[in-house]
């Protein structure tokens, strides 16, 4: 790691535990995410500050932001964008949807009919949309944010696995503690529409592909790559799964651990990185009971650590 790459992490975690005050480890695991090219899925209640965060962050790495609120009556199209007849031209021209912001946020994901959620499983995956028979790329660095209500599930549609495994990680907020929500009451003192937050942008233009790419070259031995496919044997070894661990969520899993620690200021992974990002990497995909999750992850945890599993 250069001096040079790694000097935007702590501004970047400051600008993010601004916005968002009490959850360092949430910043953590969403910096995390972003670093590791993944996406993100924030299960919460409302009014916990999603869209503060994802605001927060898009204004911090110098990137465009969109939302778009999910509803049964949205279309792909606006989604992806469409094409349209110019009269003078007489031509169809493309008009780019939200996907193409450098960070988009698909509110209540699970309130969009099956049709509409399709709409992001190509620009998830390949950071790509097709229309009408043309592929338009989208930023390498492109970041989707999705939110859904855990407990409100009247006019929803749960996302199907194969929407589910295109996230990189899931992640709840929760409540901030008594010391964080007196904070954010005086911040909202004499404020016409709510605390100010810094907006000027943290990283130069491709600043973050740049630490992106360093996180990729972040050390895994061969030792470490045989503990995570065994913790991936596990998971589809276990009944209680009705879906093991597939081969792009273990690539997920690692690329979440070289982030992990790469956000910790090692250029090698430890097991101990490993097992820090299991849960919010693993509750997106397994599709597993709630209940029954805390304790299946401890007992695949418990499996032996190869030796040579650090640099």
């Amino acid at each position: 790691m250069t001096e040079k790459t790694v000097a935007p992490i702590p501004a970047l975690r400051d600008r993010l535990n601004a916005a968002l005050r009490g959850k360092a480890r949430v910043v953590e695991q969403v910096l995390a995410c972003l670093l590791a090219r993944g996406h993100l899925l924030l299960e919460d209640l409302p009014g916990l500050g999603k869209t503060t965060l994802a605001k927060a962050l898009a204004q911090a790495v110098g990137g465009s932001f969109a939302r778009v609120q999910c509803t049964p009556d949205l279309l792909p199209g606006d989604i992806t964008g469409f094409n349209i007849f110019n009269q003078k031209s007489r031509e169809f021209e493309f008009r780019p949807g939200p996907v193409f912001a450098d960070v988009l946020l698909a509110d209540e994901i699970n309130r969009a009919t099956p049709r509409a959620q399709s709409a992001l499983l190509e620009a998830m995956a390949e950071r790509q949309v097709t229309v009408d028979n043309v592929r338009y790329p989208l930023a390498s660095t492109a970041f989707v944010m999705a939110t859904q209500n855990p407990v409100e599930h009247h006019g929803t549609y749960p996302l199907p696995e194969a929407q589910l495994d295109r996230f990189a990680m899931k992640v709840s907020i929760g409540h901030p503690d008594r010391a964080a929500e007196i904070a954010l009451l005086q911040a909202d003192v004499g404020a016409v529409d709510g605390p100010r937050h810094e907006t000027t942008p943290l990283l130069a233009p491709g600043q973050l592909a740049v630490l992106q790419e360093e996180v990729s070259r972040v050390a895994v031995t061969p030792a470490l790559c045989a503990y995570l496919v065994d913790l991936a044997q596990a998971t589809r070894r276990d009944r209680r799964v009705p879906l093991g661990l597939s081969p792009r969520g273990l690539l997920a899993w690692q690329r979440v651990a070289q982030a992990w620690a790469y956000l910790q200021g090692r250029d090698f992974v430890t097991p101990d990185d490993v097992q820090e990002v299991a849960r919010p990497v693993l509750s997106v995909r397994l599709g597993m009971e709630a209940a029954q999750f805390p304790a299946a992850l401890e007992e695949w945890l418990r499996l032996p650590v190869p030796l040579g599993s650090t640099v």
